[in-house]
């Protein structure tokens, strides 16, 4: 049973991943009859559908506070409490005002859990199994965005109510996850480093790695000693190198266009050609690729490593996106040539930097300030997604998909440069091991 209590503790953690995935896309499917039931102008509307995103920034940046001074665990607690007033509230409100105010506080929850979620489970991981855990948070956002969809579309037949009832919906799960995490412990690197309850933390310690469970707790000890003889500010020079590579990491995620292409994928669609309808089962098909992929990622990460994943990923990211931006030069739309290497993007996308992106951030910064590394690389994700997603439609037009295309194509060059230079492996290695390596004490 002890063998599998890791896994279960990382699986409710990982629900808060599902959450993150169901509320960031749910309001794709009530968006319209959101603007039609408040008589919304265009900056209005567009305000209402990105709120959550201004939320997602800041619980992004405010993330490794409320993780570091009162836990992983009651944290999450917080996060829960957010999915399930946002959800209610967004469902129930009869003012425009405070329906804003809950869509916030739910982009809040989807900011805070994508710092504490993915560091609580590399800190319950054994380092074998480590990328597998925490990739489960991504898995399970995506499958929440998959979920999403298909709610949005079955409750999409229920008359004019029915965007209440797709926003309503996600209070079950969210009711779950609070109740869930009841069951789990504190993460052990937190109890030693910010309470000093190295019998509670050995406790844990003995279900996660019961051969080395002595040896693994002196190591984390006499990292945290360490630290903490030296400076423990996050820029304060020693940390250069994960600094670097976190923020590189997330800064290359977004200009891959990957949420670009996740909002706007019938917009995109449209402009090659195809019809509203097609557009939408494109767009279905787009989320079960991803869905898939991710999935194959997550399993084969802990064997073949990060690395690896991300350079294969990148050739296939660059050689995709270039096909795209071609059609779209030559006007050759005959067939579903543009969904075909859309779907190409995804499946290669969704294996590489999908599954990789939030393992990698949360293992190179040490104990002691993996809360603010792991917001500085969220923060630095998130408020590129706002950039990226808040330009591409005026990108799109005024340049039109051959050269916007081209752009995040050139970005990929420079990232798979960055994966053959710069990037470490982490695969297999415990965290005190990685710190070693990339902090200069």
């Amino acid at each position: 049973m002890k063998k599998h209590s890791v896994l279960a503790w990382s699986m409710v953690v990982a629900l808060g991943g599902f959450l993150f995935g169901f509320d960031t896309a749910v309001i794709s499917g009530a968006e319209k009859a959101i603007q039609q039931y408040w008589q919304l102008s265009v900056v209005e509307h567009g305000l209402t559908i990105s709120i959550a995103l201004f939320g997602t920034v800041i619980g992004s940046l405010l993330g490794a506070k409320p993780s570091d001074m009162f836990g992983r665990k009651n944290t999450l607690y917080f996060v829960a409490a957010a999915y399930l007033l946002s959800s209610i509230g967004t469902a129930l409100a009869e003012n425009w005002t405070f329906f804003l105010l809950f869509r916030l506080l739910g982009g809040l929850g989807v900011g805070i859990s994508s710092v504490t979620a993915p560091i609580y489970i590399s800190e319950v991981s054994p380092a074998d199994r480590r990328g597998r855990l925490v990739g489960l948070f991504q898995f399970n956002v995506v499958l929440g965005i998959l979920v999403s969809y298909l709610s949005n579309y079955l409750i999409s037949q229920g008359g004019e109510a029915s965007w209440r009832w797709m926003l309503g919906v996600q209070a079950f799960p969210s009711l779950l996850f609070l109740v869930l995490i009841y069951f789990i412990p504190e993460s052990p690197r937190w109890l030693i480093l910010k309470k000093k309850d190295t019998v509670t933390a050995l406790a844990i310690l003995k279900i996660i790695n019961p051969l080395n469970c002595e040896q693994e707790l002196a190591a984390i000890t006499s990292a945290n000693l360490r630290e903490e003889k030296s400076s423990t500010g996050l820029f304060s020079g020693q940390y250069k190198t994960p600094i670097i590579l976190a923020v590189l990491f997330a800064f290359f995620n977004q200009v891959s266009g990957i949420n670009a292409i996740i909002y706007y994928a019938p917009r995109i669609f449209e402009m090659a050609g195809l019809g509203a309808h097609s557009s939408l089962l494109s767009t279905v098909g787009i989320g079960i690729i991803n869905f898939i992929f991710t999935l194959l990622g997550i399993n084969i990460i802990d064997k073949v490593g990060r690395r690896k994943l991300m350079f294969v990923g990148s050739m296939g990211l660059i050689a995709s996106l270039f096909m795209v931006a071609f059609t779209f030069q030559t006007g050759n739309f005959s067939g579903f040539a543009i969904p075909v290497y859309m779907m190409i993007f995804i499946a290669f996308f969704a294996f590489s930097q999908g599954a990789v992106i939030w393992v990698f951030i949360s293992e190179i910064f040490p104990n002691q300030v993996r809360a603010k590394g792991q917001t500085l690389g969220s923060s630095t994700h998130w408020v590129m997604a706002a950039i990226i997603a808040f330009c591409f439609p005026y990108l799109a037009e005024s340049l039109g998909g051959a050269i916007t295309f081209s752009f995040f194509g050139f970005m990929m060059v420079c990232q798979l440069i960055f994966v053959w230079k710069f990037m470490p492996e982490t695969k297999g290695r415990s965290l005190e091991q990685i710190e070693s390596n990339l902090v200069m004490h």
